[in-house]
Parts: structure tokens; C-alpha cells; sequence
């Protein structure tokens, strides 16, 4: 196994991971976003391009997600 798709492993086995960890914490939803962005290089790295911007592309929608649940946990602690 060459050290890109080791590389290119970890990255999807991370998404994989924190995407089924999600619901537990909001930091998990950070960590999908970095993973993401992994799979991004990945991606273009490999010369795979189009999976490198659509990685790229649910990086950025991950982090809005990540950004949107901060803010309602802080919200509703407060609300208590």
C-alpha cells in the first residue's frame, strides 16, 4: 500500500467514524469537517479532482453545521 492510499484510507475511515459519532457532540461534527477536508487533499492529490471539490465542497457544509450546532447548545444552556 503506497503512503497517498494509507493516506487517502485514513481520511474516509475518519469521515466514516465521526460521521456515525455526530449526535454525541458538536466536536464531532468539527472533526467530520477535518476529515473532510483530508479527503479533500486526498482527492487532488491523487489527480481525482472532482472528489477533491466535492470533499471540499462538504468540508464547508460540515463546518456551517458544526458552527449552527455551537450555537444552539450554548442557546439552550442558557435557556436553562
Amino acid at each position: 500500500m503506497s503512503p497517498l492510499t494509507a493516506f487517502g484510507l485514513f481520511a474516509v475511515t475518519a469521515m466514516l467514524i465521526c460521521y456515525a459519532l455526530e449526535q454525541r457532540s458538536p466536536w464531532f461534527i468539527l472533526a467530520f469537517a477535518g476529515s473532510c477536508a483530508l479527503g479533500s487533499l486526498y482527492g487532488f492529490l491523487q489527480g481525482a479532482w472532482p472528489f477533491g471539490l466535492v470533499e471540499a465542497i462538504w468540508a464547508l457544509v460540515a463546518l456551517r453545521r458544526w458552527h449552527y450546532a455551537r450555537v444552539y447548545r450554548q442557546g439552550f444552556r442558557r435557556a436553562w
